[in-house]
């Protein structure tokens, strides 16, 4: 399997770099069985089977882009990824990427802002530890931080970008990317939705920046994932796991909700499949066309870069071929790609036939 099988070409315009004015005014592509169905996202509240459990990633994105400058007047962006040993210990020292015009060297302090500066421990390549340095380290990053939107993006973070950045119900802090598909939910659809029949739990899985890192090799087995945490309450778990047992359908709210729910998925003791285990680990699953799925039965999700993870990873739910014939069909129709664009709701379908188009 090759990363060349998994390319498309993208107009420009079809890249959506601002928001709707409205979060559930996205149109919505529903893949299902062998059909293409052009719906709103408004309309996933008929896609709810009554007893479904509906799987989301309450991650908040932090403001993790700071811009600073040298002693010297030189520039520098640093892109916080995470701290240092457990978060309950100490929030000043972190791991981050930094840019400059000259590679930072150990023992440069970066000037932020008044009170707020960072120290370079180490670095390693592009990664580096720093020591950030201010009376209260997470109010500094609140305050004087930018929010991480992604590189095709292609603007500066607005103060409009703090609110629509993030979902409405993100409660964790720690992530530099949004879970996407998130997005596009609101209080009042959601409320339609358990009035429909469905259950909401949350699951937390921080985001990386890796979320938007090329496959560098053409051999897809050759990846190497990159490595995020996550969390999975006790409660959250025994819900998903009866709703298995009992044969109700488990929808994954965007690739980070599912890539957690298949990581913590491990065969039950006596039983016939796997359940879905609580706790906190860390995953560098990956997860492309051939996967069989141990615990989601349905995805909504955003449309994905070319030659991505996150596109290798909707193709196993649906075969290379379907996905990227549902992705050109959706190029046709003007859909909106990437992270403030439109949705998909795809159902795991492996082994089915080709797929049709519907009103």
């Amino acid at each position: 399997m090759n990363i060349s099988d998994f390319d498309y070409s993208l107009p420009d315009e079809l890249i959506a770099r601002q928001p709707l004015d409205q979060r559930d005014g996205a149109r919505l592509l529903v893949l299902k069985e062998d059909t293409l169905m052009d719906r709103r996202v408004i309309d996933l509240v008929r896609l709810v089977q009554p007893g479904d459990v509906w799987v989301l990633n309450d991650t908040r994105v932090i403001p993790a882009r700071l811009l600073g400058c040298k002693a010297s007047g030189g520039k520098v962006e640093l892109l916080l990824l995470e701290p240092m040993g457990d978060s309950n210990e100490r929030e000043d020292i972190w791991l981050a990427w930094g840019k400059a015009n000259k590679p930072l060297r150990s023992g440069e302090v970066i000037s932020i802002a008044e009170g707020f500066e960072a120290e370079i421990l180490s670095r390693h390549g592009k990664q580096v530890q720093v020591h950030l340095r201010a009376e209260n380290v997470m109010h500094a990053i609140e305050q004087h931080g930018h929010m991480p939107l992604p590189p095709y993006i292609d603007r500066p973070d607005t103060e409009a970008d703090r609110d629509r950045y993030q979902t409405v119900f993100a409660n964790q802090p720690g992530a530099v990317a949004a879970p996407t598909a998130g997005l596009h939910l609101t209080e009042e659809l959601m409320h339609q939705m358990t009035e429909a029949g469905a259950t909401f739990v949350h699951v937390t899985l921080h985001v990386g920046p890796g979320t938007f890192q090329p496959v560098q090799v053409e051999n897809v087995h050759e990846h190497v994932m990159h490595e995020e945490a996550y969390h999975i309450s006790e409660k959250t778990a025994e819900c998903i796991n009866q709703a298995r047992r009992e044969g109700r359908r488990v929808v994954a709210v965007g690739t980070t909700s599912l890539r957690t729910l298949e990581a913590a998925a491990i065969k039950e003791d006596g039983g016939m499949g796997e359940i879905v285990q609580a706790g906190s680990g860390r995953t560098d699953i990956f997860i492309y066309p051939g996967y069989q799925f141990k615990v989601v039965d349905a995805l909504l999700t955003n449309f994905h870069l070319p030659k991505s993870t996150l596109l290798m990873l909707v193709s196993a739910l649906a075969e290379p071929g379907r996905m990227m014939d549902a992705y050109e069909y959706a190029k046709k129709l003007g859909y909106r790609f990437y992270s403030y664009g439109d949705a998909m709701f795809v159902c795991n379908m492996n082994g089915k036939s080709d797929v049709k188009k519907a009103s």
